[in-house]
């Protein structure tokens, strides 16, 4: 009887302690989700802006590089303090003379770097490098697409443990070719449940890096220039340790800032 009292007694204290690490689990997950800092799309009020041509008076930025001249249009309603930073450096002419240091296989190009290595200067104003990442339903990284390279991440311990933090950007940027849209991939992209099929179709038809989809802030979107994009992305290079850096000296000419115009 003894035996049988003491089996029903470790039986409920089991229970016990599953319900308790069950209860545990949950709370984390909830804590999990408030402390995320993505976004949730809504695929019924999806606006794939990039791949409406610009009109009249938008922002623009002609960027000439030793490769050529590309030019984008600018977002200033969807990412204002990564533009604001991006148009207040550009009018400065910080970016005059800075290095493409970054060409990864035909994907993507990085720039903007006042060393060939990719590293910032001694003294720099940091202030440009901790600007709070913005994302938007309704910008992607499609080809074309230019996207401000995160810096840092700002997390509490909690949030390291449980997910969560302020992702911040600066100065240097990426501008997106795409990867190979292989069978694989774009039945990856159509059965994917959280960007919806609009969004898939829009990687399938236009090209890009889905892996980068809501990870940066999206500044513009290439509308003249796609063969600067293409080359910027093909450079040959060799790897330094952290990034794929031209053999020869590839650099940013001059940015300029302005209005789009028929002219354009």
């Amino acid at each position: 009887m003894k035996k049988t009292s003491g089996l029903l007694r470790l039986v409920i204290i089991l229970c016990l302690v599953m319900g308790g690490l069950s209860l545990i689990l949950l709370t984390l997950s909830s804590i999990r989700e408030k402390n995320e800092t993505y976004i949730t799309i809504d695929t019924d009020t999806v606006k794939l802006i990039q791949l409406d041509p610009p009109k009249k008076g938008d922002p623009i930025a002609i960027v000439d590089t030793t490769v050529g001249q590309f030019r984008m249009v600018l977002y200033p309603e969807q990412s204002p303090k990564a533009v604001e930073n991006f148009i207040q450096l550009a009018q400065s002419g910080y970016y005059d003379g800075t290095y493409v240091f970054n060409s990864d296989s035909g994907a993507y190009s990085a720039a903007g770097a006042p060393q060939k290595n990719g590293n910032l200067p001694q003294g720099y104003d940091q202030s440009r490098e901790l600007i709070p990442r913005e994302l938007s339903q309704d910008l992607w990284p499609f080809k074309g697409a230019v996207c401000v390279l995160n810096t840092t991440i700002d997390r509490t311990l909690k949030q390291k443990i449980l997910g969560g933090g302020q992702y911040y950007n600066g100065s240097r940027f990426a501008v997106i070719n795409t990867i190979e849209m292989t069978d694989e991939i774009k039945e990856g992209l159509r059965s994917g449940q959280e960007t919806g099929n609009i969004v898939a179709e829009a990687f399938i038809q236009q090209g890009g890096i889905p892996n980068f989809a809501q990870q940066m802030t999206v500044i513009g979107q290439t509308y003249e220039g796609m063969d600067v994009v293409e080359a910027l992305a093909s450079l040959e290079t060799e790897n330094n340790g952290v990034y794929k850096v031209p053999k020869e000296d590839v650099k940013i000419l001059a940015v300029t800032i302005s209005a789009y115009s028929e002219e354009d």
